[in-house]
């Protein structure tokens, strides 16, 4: 048995080279005018903050492949609403039915660039957006704000042998030395009640594992006495977490601009709370959902496109209807995000809703064109 490649026509030809002029436009219209309020940032980074000119730059064009990703389901809805607009004013549309040719098969080509642009959004949220972002917090970090990473006090949980866990607790991470400062370690036995809490000036990680240096202990007895133990210059330990975890877990602290293996790794290491774990698992889901909008758009767009102008083409129409749409779309899909991040049992459910319902309109409305 051969397996058939599909063969492109002149009809798929010019499918697409019709999709292929108001799909840069849009690309181009959207990306400016997001792009627009970035570049207001550079004149508030350079006036305010009195960053260099270079950082503030370098800053707005790291982030442009996270503007890319969430303009490209956009200028596909508007491309293809603009390109059936004009194909059904001039009655090409028309012209090609009768001469037998089905709707389903006229739109083939633009269905198809759209499950292509899925792939593509993928490809960029995950391997190229999560590195473009890590360079802007790099040079927020240390160029312009001149701050640790870590916006909040870092909690670290590890088991112990026997049963009880062990908890160690930093307010700030040190990322040339490796080193957790004025930390805080408290162990706890397997009915949660404390037998020991350290304080120590800074752990360094060394030789594959965590020294505590300046250690002063007190240790809880069973019968409730607390004593205190001699002082110690230095103390090694398992944290349960190593320095690049740590940084990976702790640096930005916002799933959205991770990729998904990047995700599941902090989901994996068990130091999230169950508010932390609900929102990343909420995440997770989404980011593979999230790019078929390319696909979901233009299913969406191509019923409107064939019925709203008879006339002519209308660009003004076309991206007001282009707006509308995502507009609907993504309150919709911030709607089953916060019910995912409530009921994370159902998470690739609540994720993948938004295309569903989304989907099934455009197909139905199809179809409905497509009988006419």
């Amino acid at each position: 048995m051969t397996l058939r490649v599909p063969r492109i026509t002149i009809l798929d030809r010019y499918m697409l080279a019709e999709l292929s002029g108001p799909f840069l436009f849009g690309l181009s219209a959207f990306t400016l005018i997001f792009a627009a309020t970035q570049l207001l940032n550079i004149g508030r980074l350079v006036s305010e903050q009195h960053a260099p000119l270079w950082a503030a730059v370098a800053v707005f064009l790291w982030e442009l492949p996270g503007m890319v990703v969430l303009v490209i389901p956009m200028a596909l809805l508007l491309g293809t609403l603009l390109a059936m607009q004009r194909l059904s004013g001039e009655s090409e549309i028309t012209a090609m039915k009768a001469g037998g040719i089905p709707l389903t098969r006229i739109v083939a080509p633009l269905i198809a660039a759209g499950v292509v642009m899925s792939f593509v959004v993928l490809f960029l949220q995950e391997d190229v957006v999560p590195y473009a972002q890590d360079r802007v917090n790099d040079i927020e970090e240390t160029v312009i704000n001149h701050t640790s990473a870590f916006n909040r006090d870092l909690t670290v949980s590890a088991p112990l042998p026997g049963g009880g866990k062990q908890v160690t607790i930093a307010t700030a991470y040190d990322p040339h030395g490796q080193a957790l400062l004025n930390v805080t370690l408290i162990q706890y036995d397997r009915h949660e009640k404390p037998v020991l809490v350290a304080f120590a000036d800074r752990a360094v990680f060394t030789a594959d594992e965590w020294t505590l240096y300046d250690v002063s202990s007190y240790r809880f007895e069973p019968d409730g006495t607390v004593s205190a133990q001699p002082l110690a210059p230095s103390l090694q330990i398992a944290l349960g977490e190593r320095p690049a975890d740590i940084v990976r877990r702790m640096a930005h602290d916002n799933p959205d601009e991770m990729s998904r293996a990047q995700i599941a790794a902090i989901i994996r290491s068990g130091q999230l709370t169950p508010a932390e774990l609900s929102r990343y698992l909420s995440a997770y889901q989404e980011k593979l959902a999230r790019p078929f909008a390319c696909v979901v758009f233009v299913l969406i767009a191509l019923p409107y496109g064939i019925r709203v102008v008879r006339g002519g083409g209308n660009t003004g129409l076309g991206f007001g209807l282009a707006v509308a749409i995502v507009f609907v779309y993504y309150i919709v899909a911030t709607i089953f995000s916060y019910i995912s991040v409530a009921l994370p049992s159902l998470a690739a459910v609540w994720a993948w809703m938004p295309n569903l319902l989304f989907g099934a309109f455009g197909i139905v409305r199809l179809r409905r064109a497509a009988a006419v």
